[in-house]
C-alpha cells in the first residue's frame, strides 16, 4: 500500500504524484521524490523496482520481514535494513523497516508494524535547509527516529527487571520471579538484535570511505551512531543485571530446597532412633531382663521419650528444625 509518494524541490514540498509520475521528476537536479509503502505485495515492489531501477536482490530482501539489520551498496545507491522495536502491552513487537535511498529518491518499506513515519516527514518539511541534503538526511532521519523509539523500551525494560528485584525475596513469588526474568532475558535479547548490527552499519556513513550519496551528512550518523552505543551499553548492563538476578533466585531456591532437606533429615534422626530402640525390645528374647521387668514398658517408652526429646531440642538449637 502506498502512503506517500511526494516530489521535493530545495527542501520544500513540491507536490504529491502518482507513481507512473516519478520518472518525469528523477532526473531533474535539486528535486527528489520520496515514497513510502507499508506492508506491500510483489506486484507494487515490482513497480517500483522497475520505477527505481532496483537490484532484485534487494527487492527480495524488503519483502522478506526476517532480514537482520544491514548497509548494502549497489552503485550509486544505498539499501538499508533497519529493526522498529516497540513495547506493547509488555510485550516487545518487532518490524521491519528497508529504505532504498539512490540519487533523486527515497523509498521506505515498512512491514509489520502498525507505527508509521508521518511525523518524521512532517519534521523533515518543517526543516527545508536540512532536507535540501536530499535522500540522504531524509535516510538520517527514518533512522534517527528508529532508534529514538528503542530508549523507551529500554525504560520499559529497566522498569519491569526493578518491578521483579523488588519481590525476588519472596519465597512465593520465587518461581514467577524466574519465568519474569527469562521472559526479560528474552525481549532484551531482541532489541539487542536490532540494535547492534544497526551500529555496525551506521559506521559506513560516517567514517572511512563514505557512500557518495553521503558525503557532507558524516556527523548526523555519527549521531545516530552515539545513540546505538548508548543503547548498546544499557542493554548489555541489563543483561548482567538479569544474569545476576537469576544466579541469586536459583540460590534463593537452593536455599530453600536445602533448608527443607535439613528439617527432613532432622525428623528422619530423631524418628530412627525410636524406630532403634523400638526395634531392639521389640525381638522378645527370652533372656532379656526387662521382658520380666514389671516397669520395663514404661521405663521404654520413657528412655525413647527421653532420647527423642534431647535430639529434638539438641536440633533446634542448631537451627534445623
Amino acid at each position: 500500500m502506498i502512503v506517500n509518494c511526494v516530489v521535493y524541490e530545495q527542501g520544500r514540498r513540491l507536490q504529491d504524484i502518482q507513481p507512473r509520475e516519478i520518472g518525469d521528476y528523477l532526473d531533474q537536479p535539486e528535486r527528489f521524490v520520496w515514497v513510502a509503502l507499508q506492508n506491500p505485495d510483489a506486484q507494487e515492489m515490482a513497480l517500483f523496482q522497475g520505477i527505481f531501477d532496483l537490484h532484485e536482490l534487494a527487492v527480495e530482501d524488503a519483502l522478506n520481514g526476517d532480514q537482520r539489520p544491514k548497509l548494502e551498496e549497489y552503485g550509486e545507491a544505498l539499501f538499508m535494513v533497519m529493526h522498529m522495536v516497540t513495547m506493547w502491552d509488555s510485550e516487545v513487537n518487532s518490524g521491519q523497516l528497508a529504505v532504498f535511498a539512490g540519487p533523486g529518491y527515497v523509498l521506505s518499506v515498512r512491514l509489520h508494524s502498525g507505527q508509521g513515519f508521518t511525523a518524521v516527514r512532517r519534521r523533515c518539511e518543517n526543516e527545508p535547509e536540512l532536507l535540501k541534503q536530499g535522500p540522504a538526511f531524509v535516510l538520517y532521519a527514518l533512522m534517527d527516529a528508529i532508534v529514538d523509539r528503542y530508549f523507551p523500551v529500554i525504560e520499559a525494560l529497566e522498569a519491569e527487571l526493578e518491578s521483579i528485584e523488588d519481590q525476588i525475596f519472596l519465597k512465593s513469588a520465587a518461581r514467577e520471579s524466574l519465568e519474569r526474568l527469562y521472559q526479560l532475558k528474552r525481549q532484551t535479547m531482541q532489541l539487542k538484535h536490532a540494535a547492534t548490527p544497526l551500529a555496525e552499519a551506521t559506521t559506513h556513513l560516517f567514517g572511512g570511505r563514505v557512500p557518495v550519496l553521503c558525503s557532507g551528512t558524516g556527523e548526523y550518523f555519527r549521531d545516530v551512531y552515539d545513540h546505538l552505543h548508548r543503547i548498546e551499553s544499557a542493554v548489555d548492563s541489563i543483561r548482567e543485571m538479569i544474569i545476576v538476578a537469576i544466579q541469586v533466585n536459583l540460590s534463593i531456591v537452593a536455599i530453600d530446597e536445602g533448608e527443607v532437606h535439613k528439617r527432613l533429615a532432622a525428623w528422619a534422626a530423631i524418628f530412627a532412633v525410636a524406630t532403634i530402640l523400638a526395634g531392639i525390645w521389640g525381638m522378645n528374647f527370652t533372656h532379656m531382663p526387662e521382658l520380666d521387668w514389671r516397669l520395663g514398658y514404661p521405663m521404654a517408652l520413657l528412655s525413647m521419650g527421653a532420647i527423642c526429646g534431647g535430639l529434638y531440642w539438641r536440633l533446634k538449637r542448631a537451627g534445623w528444625l
